[in-house]
């Protein structure tokens, strides 16, 4: 059984900073891709940053330059520090992991409860 735990979310004001963290735990053989997608409102979710397992991040343009994604691979953990937040970030943030629990079957996908983040002007 593979869980994944958020943490850092919460309220601020416009042009602050939050750190979001997702550990996973587990049986977990392997870790392969690991990303940060929200969802706010009437929208569709719709992924925010993503890290390969060596370290290659991706960002969606609205994000790109004031998020930052990273992992520390020994504590099977994902971060995604977020600066100059914006009213338009607020959403439910979801930490997403492909984990591999047996040697020779493929990875799936495991998600997170989803974190409130919300900014105010």
């Amino acid at each position: 059984q593979v869980q994944l735990v958020e943490s850092g979310g919460g309220l601020v004001q416009a042009g602050g900073s939050l750190r979001l963290s997702c550990a996973a735990s587990g049986i977990i053989f392997s870790i392969n891709d690991m990303g940060w997608y929200r969802q706010a409102p009437g929208k569709q979710r719709e992924l925010v940053a993503a890290i390969t397992s060596g370290g290659s991040s991706n960002y969606a343009d609205s994000v790109k330059g004031r998020f930052t994604v990273s992992r520390d691979n020994a504590k099977n953990t994902v971060y995604l520090q977020m600066n100059s937040l914006k009213p338009e970030d607020t959403a439910v943030y979801y930490c997403n992991a492909e984990i591999s629990t047996v040697v020779h079957l493929k990875g799936r996908d495991y998600w997170g409860q989803g974190t409130q983040v919300t900014v105010s002007s």
